[in-house]
């Protein structure tokens, strides 16, 4: 029977780019859709965005994770934040196009929270904050890319992994992050929960239809 350390990690997300990152880690998983009502506004005060991200990612990996099981779960929340603003997904491109406005030539967070779940309810969180510049950008180049790259599934209207060079200045701090889970930190905590921790994760090029 499989030990605890050697069975497939479950991950509560269907989302392409936390996939994709954790198989170019050559890390094992299993992707589980979580039923969860996620929060959509920050709790009041200080960190009430980090806050508010945790919460959904806590609630992600316990819908997730069987129950009686030996496998370890991993939910996440990314957040996008101007100022006290909180950008998530768009419902359309008039949407999308309001959004990439409002952060064009400007520095805004980039907030991932982790919840790794394991057996008996064992929990270890985290998160991660990266800031990212924007290009300044016209009404044509918004439109530009708003035909280059499906933006309706991401939070803050853009994709750091597909046609970045369009958009993106600079990039403070971790680049998967930005992309929805921080690689770097999150091969850390498997490896101090003894778990296997994979390998280093390079920039990779998503193709069009999964970014």
């Amino acid at each position: 029977m499989a030990s605890e350390e050697n069975r497939p990690l479950l991950l509560a997300s269907r989302s392409p780019r936390r996939a994709a990152l954790l198989r170019a880690a050559g890390l094992r998983f299993v992707a589980v859709e979580p039923r969860v009502r996620e929060r959509t506004r920050p709790f009041p005060g200080v960190g009430g965005v980090r806050r508010m991200a945790m919460v959904n990612a806590a609630a992600k990996a316990n819908a997730a994770a069987p129950e009686g099981s030996g496998r370890w779960t991993l939910g996440a929340d990314t957040v996008v934040v101007l100022g006290r603003q909180l950008f998530g997904k768009p419902r359309r491109l008039a949407d999308a196009a309001r959004m990439l406005t409002r952060l064009q030539g400007r520095t805004h967070r980039v907030i991932t929270a982790v919840c790794l779940l394991g057996p008996r309810r064992r929990a270890c969180r985290f998160s991660v904050t990266s800031r990212v510049t924007f290009r300044r950008m016209d009404k044509a180049a918004i439109a530009d890319y708003l035909r280059r790259v499906h933006v309706l599934d991401k939070a803050g209207a853009y994709a750091a992994q597909a046609d970045a060079r369009l958009i993106l200045r600079r990039i403070e701090g971790s680049w998967s992050n930005v992309v929805g889970l921080p690689m770097e930190h999150l091969r850390r905590k498997l490896r101090a929960l003894g778990l296997p921790a994979g390998r280093t994760v390079k920039r990779l090029a998503f193709s069009r239809a999964s970014s």
